[in-house]
Parts: C-alpha cells; sequence; structure tokens
C-alpha cells in the first residue's frame, strides 16, 4: 500500500502480508522502499530481498535469499510486526 501515513505491516490479504509504505508509486520508489523494510525487518542485507514480479503492480512477488527461514519464518516474523492504522 503506497501513500500510507507510515510504514507498517497490515496483517494478511488472501494469501499475501500486506504492507504500508510511505513512498509513492513512482520511479521505483515504493520498490525500493518495500526492500529495505523487509531486509530491515528480517535483518537481513538489502540485496538479500528483490521484487521478481509485480514491479509495476500493488502485488508483489519477492524473493528473499535468507538460507536459515522458511517461508512461514519470513511470514510470522512479518506479521509480528502488525500495526493498526
Amino acid at each position: 500500500m503506497p501513500n500510507a501515513k507510515r510504514p507498517g505491516v497490515a496483517g494478511m490479504h488472501g494469501d499475501a502480508v500486506k504492507i504500508r509504505l510511505q513512498a509513492q508509486p513512482i520511479e521505483g520508489k515504493a520498490n525500493e522502499a518495500l526492500i529495505r523494510f523487509v531486509a530491515e525487518a528480517l535483518d537481513l542485507p538489502k540485496n538479500a530481498v528483490s521484487v521478481s514480479h509485480g514491479l509495476t503492480s500493488r502485488r508483489k512477488l519477492l524473493e528473499i535469499s535468507a538460507p536459515s527461514m522458511t517461508t512461514e519464518d519470513i511470514r510470522q516474523t512479518l506479521l509480528a510486526l502488525v500495526t493498526q492504522d
């Protein structure tokens, strides 16, 4: 969700984790903010997170290189950061 008042995890939307970003979806700024947010949340370097599908879409598929974490570990770590807005 670009243009949010403050960044954070909003919860689940179907099978996806919904993340709020303050950045506008212009010239890749929202994608950069998403990568930065997820990398910081998972305590990973930014180069361990990339958008593999949906560069220009609101729904993105991220590729996360974290050999010590499963997909469920990543989901639970992000959902632990859910904020109410």
